[in-house]
């Protein structure tokens, strides 16, 4: 008996008073209901399993004799109407009740399940295994997402602990989540047993602080926090305190922030920035004034608040039998609100909110059953992560048992100890270590998120300069520069500000064989469309002197016939590298040793060569073409824009040559793109933005000075060249 009570001292915690405030609470809300059992007078008996086996058994087989002397199997007192029990806040305690309520047929609610016998208001029986999986995910994703991949777990050293660690560790291990060390906190049973306890949280204690791992894993009941609380206490090394506060806990949804009585002062810095699974609970209206109104001085029924009140606070209430007192007297005047949040909390937890949910669903199915209403009302709440004690890091916590490997490095598991440990090795020479040494142009970092961003924002700005020429078809200055030709450029243009995006990204089978061919037919395309434009230009000039012979060549048929002809051979290039050696993906392991590259092999260099060559020679001759007209006269201008947009695009694609031989890698992907969206801005901005300009500025002008419209008039080189290209392209 001495030891039992010793026993009970020793695991005093003063936050199971609240627990006690929940449920008498949640009583009270249904017995004042009127929808809820009306005529009927719910009521309760507290028992206390103070966390035993043999204390549990003991206190059910009172609960059903009803007496304060066990008398199995007699009911030896004013019999009442017992119609169902919520158990404790650990799943084992309720199964202990469960063994012995099984006999008499009276059901239990399990407010806090981690054992799959017992029905719970959280969670049905045939969801128990997939609710726990959820759980650990949640704690697996947690540690991925922060690479936390070598970590420590930390269990109570009962069956629901041994369940836990059988269930985590091929999970964890399967991710890739290595555990430097498992270790089981042992449960105080007697007295007795202290000096063998404490050597053992010794031993665990250095094995916590002393590990590498700074992420630590801690499953237990809802008293662990208390347990886990003396670690930091039982160190041999002085030495040790630096590395206490380095590591990162991670509770689950079972432990709740308590202390012992005699933990009043501890520290608990170790906890400060803990992350814990917490359940998912809500603050009732009126619970925070029924908690500010329980007073010692009037307990109005409540037998467990004088003892709850000299423990959390201190001190004794006066003994009227005796003349002494010892220690600190307690007035009633004590503010509870001034209590540590681990011996009483002024508002719901999430463990409270749970009794108090219980509590609701046993008297909604007494409900049902007293109206005969056979109704199934399913309460299901998630759970959310919680930082109890907010204190945010300054750096990312690690938790690696060996850094990541450099590049030109590979693993090499170091033996008898886990995956996550290894030695970091060079590779030998043509070989790679993993996936994490491939490289190539993706969409994921700075320079192919930059590229993309340029090519989609040339690709708008052709949309919309297109379609300022459409509005404008009838415009002096549209018709001039022939519709047809103009329109196709500028598709030709968008379609090469979007096939860049071809080539960035992992090389696949599609993408290599439409990048080099899409870039030289639609690249082909545009310049043969300014061609085409600078030879209508001269012969339109030529054709207006006097009795000239080239007003036959004048007209529709020739831009046409440029526009085709010069396509048509870069696409019978392109067929035929397709068709004799298309390209495909590769990889490269010899360009750089310290990374493999992923590439597109372009199957044949002479044919990739030939399209250049062609699409060389097709700027060249416009060049030349527009070059030897660009003194004409003023009416005749649009020479002089080719001339230079074709001088940006020639000197672009020859610094490409030198640029593009002289990378490697993914950066030769991206000389080549920027080269192409280089090319292609140049013909967009000095060809068609003097266009836009004259034809948005005499928009503006005549909207904002309509009354004279009449009198605003095309410029002198405008008329002129309208007055000798107009007949030249009335077949648009």
């Amino acid at each position: 008996e001495r030891d039992q009570r010793d026993q009970r001292l020793c695991k005093v915690v003063p936050k199971g008073y609240q627990h006690i405030v929940a449920l008498a609470f949640a009583v009270k809300e249904i017995n004042e209901d009127p929808h809820i059992l009306p005529n009927i007078t719910l009521g309760f008996h507290l028992y206390d399993s103070y966390i035993a086996a043999r204390s549990t058994y003991l206190a059910t087989l009172l609960l059903l004799s009803m007496v304060k002397r066990f008398v199995p199997n007699y009911i030896c007192d004013v019999e009442n109407n017992l119609t169902g029990v919520i158990g404790g806040l650990d799943s084992e305690i309720s199964f202990y009740v469960a063994t012995v309520l099984d006999i008499y047929k009276i059901p239990q609610v399990g407010h806090l399940c981690t054992i799959p016998l017992i029905a719970c208001v959280e969670e049905e029986v045939p969801q128990h295994q997939f609710r726990v999986k959820m759980k650990l995910g949640g704690i697996l994703s947690l540690l991925l997402h922060f690479r936390w991949t070598w970590i420590g777990l930390i269990a109570m050293d009962n069956d629901n602990g041994e369940r836990f660690v059988q269930t985590i560790s091929p999970i964890f291990t399967k991710s890739g989540v290595c555990f430097a060390f498992l270790e089981k906190v042992p449960s105080l049973s007697f007295i007795s047993e202290i000096d063998g306890m404490l050597q053992q949280g010794t031993s665990i204690n250095y094995k916590i602080f002393s590990s590498t791992a700074n992420v630590i894993v801690a499953h237990g009941e809802s008293y662990s926090m208390a347990a886990f609380r003396w670690l930091p206490y039982l160190s041999e090394h002085d030495d040790m305190s630096y590395n206490i506060k380095s590591k990162v806990w991670i509770t689950t949804s079972q432990v709740e922030f308590t202390s012992f009585v005699i933990q009043r002062n501890w520290d608990a810095g170790i906890f400060n920035g803990v992350i814990a699974f917490e359940i998912h609970f809500r603050n009732p209206p009126g619970f925070h004034q029924y908690v500010v109104h329980r007073n010692p001085s009037s307990p109005d029924g409540d037998g467990f608040i004088r003892d709850f009140w000299q423990q959390a606070f201190g001190c004794v209430f006066p003994d009227m039998t005796s003349d002494k007192v010892e220690g600190n007297i307690c007035t009633g005047e004590e503010k509870l609100e001034n209590l540590p949040g681990s011996f009483f909390e002024m508002s719901m937890t999430g463990h409270s909110y749970s009794i108090h949910n219980a509590v609701y669903a046993m008297a909604h199915a007494l409900h049902a059953m007293f109206t005969s209403r056979l109704r199934h009302r399913r309460m299901a709440y998630g759970r959310r992560g919680k930082n109890p004690n907010p204190q945010f890091w300054q750096t990312r916590p690690l938790s690696l048992c060996t850094e990541r490997c450099l590049p030109g490095s590979s693993k090499k598991v170091k033996e008898g100890q886990p995956p996550c440990c290894y030695d970091c090795i060079p590779c030998a020479e043509g070989k790679i270590a993993n996936q994490d040494d491939i490289s190539f142009l993706s969409y994921e970092e700075p320079l192919g998120i930059s590229l993309a961003s340029f090519s989609l924002f040339l690709s708008l700005i052709t949309a919309l300069v297109l379609g300022t020429f459409m509005k404008h078809h009838a415009t002096p200055i549209v018709i001039a520069n022939n519709r047809n030709l103009t329109y196709a450029l500028l598709i030709s243009l968008l379609l090469c500000f979007l096939c860049a995006l071809l080539f960035i990204g992992r090389p696949e089978k599609v993408t290599c064989l439409l990048r080099q061919t899409a870039f030289g037919i639609i690249f082909s395309t545009a310049v043969s469309c300014v061609l085409a434009k600078t030879f209508t230009v001269v012969l339109a000039f030529m054709a207006t002197k006097p009795e000239s012979r080239m007003r036959k060549w004048v007209g529709k048929g020739l831009g046409h016939s440029i526009l085709l002809s010069c396509s048509i051979v870069q696409a019978g290039i392109c067929t035929v590298w397709l068709a004799t050696s298309p390209p495909y993906p590769d990889v490269d392991m010899h360009s750089m040793t310290e990374e493999i590259i992923l590439e597109c092999n372009e199957g044949s260099v002479t044919m990739f060569y030939c399209v250049l060559i062609y699409m060389s020679c097709l700027a060249t001759v416009s060049f030349a073409v527009a070059f030897l007209a660009r003194k004409l006269p003023d009416s005749f201008n649009e020479a002089k824009f080719i001339t230079f947009s074709m001088l940006v695009f020639c000197s672009v694609w020859l610094s490409f040559i030198p640029s593009y031989l002289s990378t490697k890698g993914k950066y030769m992907v991206a000389v080549e793109i920027f080269s192409i969206l280089a090319s292609g801005g140049g013909l967009l901005g000095c060809i068609f933005f003097p266009k836009c300009y004259i034809i948005i500025l005499s928009q503006i002008s005549t909207s904002t000075y309509p009354y004279l419209r009449s009198e605003i008039k095309p410029s002198s080189h405008i008329q002129k060249q309208m007055h000798c290209l107009q007949h030249c392209f009335l077949w648009q």
